[in-house]
């Protein structure tokens, strides 16, 4: 069994407001919070380099590490979420859960397609995937990294369902049994043909024809959008420091 990431959280103290979470980021260190049940949440400060090395292993947010908290004893704890800057994609929050491993978690796990199916080899179609993840229940223990399919019998239109995915020991699907995970689809393209030369265009025809653009106008007098709030570029829609307060 492979020896457990060791993440090192130092307890933050004082006002967990915008600033304080600015002054986190700027001494290189990520704002986060600790929580779990039966134990308070706790406001901490971890390395990006450990989170970053988590969550691109190969079993991503779905990694069981260590969290080790000053003056506090060891406890398994998992990345439930995170929010990234959207314009340089650099960490900015985190949030980790304490875990317990006789207790059953309910976790996304991805599903990775092998394979090229025969309907694109052979019948010129294209490989969908719709679901990308599928939910699971199990003991953290047995988590699988991602699910394996072998998609190489699917011909044109052929369908792979939540139902078709590989038994698992001690892993239970979630999904709708029914549920899409992959289709061989094909692709129509529409063609308009150019009317030949000496051809008369039907005044419908004409209409239907594409336009240019009209200049945008502008939605909101200036005094409006002057009162207009602008939302808050926060990857999956927290607020940074979400759950730490006062």
């Amino acid at each position: 069994m492979p020896v457990a990431e060791v993440v090192s959280a130092k307890a933050r103290e004082g006002k967990f407001n915008k600033n304080a979470a600015r002054r986190v980021r700027a001494a290189g260190k990520i704002p986060a919070v600790l929580y779990g049940p039966g134990q308070e949440p706790v406001a901490v400060e971890v390395d990006p380099k450990q989170i970053s090395r988590i969550l691109f292993s190969e079993a991503g947010h779905n990694t069981i590490f260590d969290v080790e908290v000053s003056g506090q004893p060891k406890a398994k704890a998992m990345i439930v979420d995170w929010q990234r800057e959207p314009i340089n994609d650099k960490l900015i929050h985190i949030d980790l859960k304490r875990i317990a491993l006789d207790k059953v978690l309910r976790v996304s796990v991805r599903v990775k397609l092998m394979g090229i199916p025969i309907g694109v080899k052979t019948e010129g179609g294209i490989l969908d995937q719709v679901l990308r993840e599928v939910e699971v229940e199990c003991l953290p223990a047995d988590i699988p990294s991602h699910i394996d399919v072998d998609v190489t019998g699917l011909a044109m239109h052929g369908v792979l369902r939540v139902g078709d995915l590989p038994k698992l020991d001690k892993v239970k699907y979630l999904n709708n049994p029914d549920a899409t995970v992959a289709h061989v689809v094909t692709i129509r393209e529409e063609v308009v043909a150019a009317p030949a030369e000496g051809e008369v265009v039907a005044e419908g025809a004409a209409a239907a024809a594409p336009t240019e653009p009209e200049v945008a106008k502008k939605g909101k007098t200036e005094p409006e959008a002057a009162g207009a709030k602008k939302p808050e570029a926060a990857a999956g829609g927290k607020r940074a420091d979400a759950g730490a307060k006062k």
